[in-house]
């Protein structure tokens, strides 16, 4: 119990780690023991504790001056559960489930929730506001269930879906 909340989050551990990956209440912060990476320039591995990770919302890393997380290379990590029934288990998971199938575009080619939320604000919210909910560029489009889901719409170009971002924002 504790980690259902990965069951609404499409990804890895290893993006997980980098973002501080979370929904419905609960990040990745939460249930970290520790990660453990390569770094991809020196070979040498290392184990970060969750003190290390300094995870703030949707990001992780030291500041600097402190050990440097870019080249780093998650290979595995260790969560904190905690006991409990399985079937409450997989009940917790179901909800999630059953609430991501009528809030969030699971069935569309998406990469997911794409804009963190700013401060006092839900980023679906301004994209709706901007009026791009549904709207295409090219290929791409913000969906119409949530406005914070990029999706290919089966002809779009990384450029498409890079310019989409980039129009709503302006």
């Amino acid at each position: 119990a504790g980690l259902e909340f990965y069951s609404g989050i499409p990804g890895t551990i290893g993006g997980a780690l980098t973002m501080n990956a979370g929904c419905y209440g609960s990040e990745t912060k939460d249930v970290l023991v520790e990660a453990y990476a390569i770094n991809r320039y020196t070979g040498e591995t290392i184990t970060l504790s969750n003190k290390e990770m300094k995870f703030s919302y949707r990001h992780a890393y030291p500041g600097p001056g402190e050990l440097v997380m870019e080249g780093l290379i998650f290979v595995g990590a260790l969560f904190q559960g905690t006991p409990d029934d399985p079937a409450a288990v997989q009940a917790r998971i179901d909800e999630i489930s059953a609430r991501r199938e009528t809030t969030q575009p699971i069935r569309e080619k998406t990469g997911g929730s794409t804009f963190a939320n700013p401060p006092g604000n839900s980023s679906w919210k301004l994209v709706d506001g901007a009026g791009w909910r549904g709207k295409l560029f090219g290929g791409a489009k913000f969906s119409e269930l949530h406005a914070n889901f990029l999706i290919n719409t089966g002809d779009a170009t990384a450029a498409d879906l890079e310019g989409l971002g980039e129009a709503v924002r302006a």
